[in-house]
């Protein structure tokens, strides 16, 4: 992958962690509002919550592994992933061979 493709990835990662950690905020105010309060609100804001950090974990690694040269090669048989597959899913841990593996698993 040329340089120019990478930054183009960590801008659209940069993004992503930007937007990501803008929702923890809210919803964790959102949390903090209904903090008095048992029941549905509150289990789906924690279920929320816990989903928005998974997917700002992820793109922290993966900011993480451009940094370190590894961003683009699969975690399984570390062939290059295509450039294509990365600029629609920028979290791709795996070529698509791989991928199919772990999903039948």
């Amino acid at each position: 992958m040329s340089n120019v493709q990478i930054e183009a990835i960590r801008e659209q990662l940069e993004e992503q962690l930007g937007w990501r950690t803008r929702q923890l905020d809210e919803l964790n105010e959102a949390l903090d509002e209904h903090a008095a309060e048992d029941g549905d609100v509150r289990l789906t804001l924690i279920a929320d919550i816990a989903s928005a950090e998974r997917h700002r974990t992820s793109v922290q690694a993966a900011l993480r592994r451009i940094d370190e040269g590894g961003y683009g090669r699969c975690g399984d048989c570390a062939a290059e992933i295509p450039f294509e597959r990365l600029k629609i899913r920028p979290l791709a841990g795996f070529c698509m061979k791989c991928q199919q593996r772990h999903e039948v698993r």
